[in-house]
């Protein structure tokens, strides 16, 4: 008994330094991350990982076979891959924004995450001048100054209405400023960024294309304010990560956007996370809106999703309207007419607590 106690202790003292070991490698591995950030390089290198395993095996001298030695030796670098990516985390969501005041977008003088919350209006499609002319007035009259109306529409199906393109660039650029607005429209393609931040005054990502790294990046090359809509399926980490790849290339005018996630309910077309506008306000320093119509995808609840939006702390709604939604050419569900759009400035006592 007393040669196994000591063979025991050895061995205790053995996964000791082992400790102590992978402590040192782990500062290391840190000690790479940052010059590896600085470098642009990826974090995980498959090239490296398997050059060192080449010379652990050859290095191995027994009793374990070359297999075994792969395998422990992976599951460490498994283990430092984690820790990379748990740093990278937290100074995503608490880390280098954690010492930031929030961020007050300023738009011709509309602040979006200022003292009070913004209201973003308009179709969810521009279908004709005269259709978009007579939708901002009647926006402009009841106090908006944002408005919103797609030029390029991303529809499920191809044979869907696919938006007028430049033609309703120009209308909105047109109109808007004609009102003393400004205007918020979604831009689908790298190839069309340079026309269409040409025309408008925020550039829109919408929830399809929250996840095209291309198209982030090269929105981030610009000097427009971007929206930011949260993919339908995506998890708040890989929608911060997705505003990281706008504001690593230099644009920090970002505002994120939630806009409903699938779940299994069939009631609404999506189900607004409310509890997404919380954890955004309370781990990053950029604005937050929620937008209440494909949140639901049906107006009748739309103000009480609105109440509860600004009751969490949203930074501002988006919500569609139509001067006749019953003939609109797309989301005709979730439209409000000009009566009902009244009645939800009366109910969130707009203008007087608006931006």
């Amino acid at each position: 008994m007393n040669e196994l106690t000591d063979l025991r202790k050895q061995i205790d003292e053995i996964n000791l330094q082992i400790l102590d070991l992978l402590s040192q490698r782990g500062a290391l591995v840190e000690e790479m991350r940052e010059v590896k950030r600085q470098s642009g390089l990826a974090f995980f290198d498959p090239r490296r990982e398997e050059e060192m395993l080449r010379y652990l095996t050859a290095a191995n001298r027994g009793p374990y076979s070359d297999a075994t030695i792969r395998t422990i030796f992976k599951e460490i670098f498994k283990a430092s891959l984690h820790l990379l990516e748990e740093k990278e985390r937290a100074d995503l969501l608490v880390g280098r924004r954690a010492g930031l005041s929030r961020s007050v977008i300023q738009i011709e003088g509309v602040h979006f995450g200022g003292e009070r919350p913004v209201l973003i209006a308009g179709p969810c499609a521009i279908e004709s001048q005269r259709q978009l002319a007579e939708i901002a007035r009647e926006l402009s009259r009841q106090g908006v100054r944002v408005l919103r109306g797609g030029a390029f529409k991303a529809r499920t199906s191809p044979y869907s209405f696919q938006g007028l393109g430049e033609r309703g660039l120009q209308y909105i650029h047109e109109i808007a400023k004609a009102h003393g607005m400004i205007s918020v429209v979604e831009v689908l393609d790298t190839r069309n960024i340079d026309l269409v931040q040409g025309y408008v005054d925020v550039l829109q990502i919408g929830s399809r294309n929250m996840y095209n790294s291309a198209l982030l990046k090269a929105v981030g090359l610009t000097d427009k304010p971007v929206l930011l809509k949260r993919g339908f399926m995506a998890t708040l980490e890989e929608f911060l990560y997705a505003a990281e790849y706008i504001m690593s290339e230099g644009n920090a005018r970002v505002i994120l956007c939630e806009r409903g996630i699938r779940t299994f309910e069939r009631w609404t077309r999506n189900t607004l996370d409310i509890s997404a506008v919380a954890l955004l306000k309370q781990q990053t320093h950029l604005p937050v809106v929620v937008d209440v119509s494909h949140s639901a995808g049906r107006k009748d609840i739309v103000i009480p999703l609105a109440r509860a939006a600004l009751a969490v702390g949203a930074d501002g709604l988006m919500v569609e309207v139509h001067s006749n939604p019953a003939i609109a050419l797309s989301d005709a569900d979730q439209q409000l007419d000009f009566e009902e759009f009244a009645r939800l400035l009366e109910a969130l006592d707009f203008p007087e607590q608006w931006a």
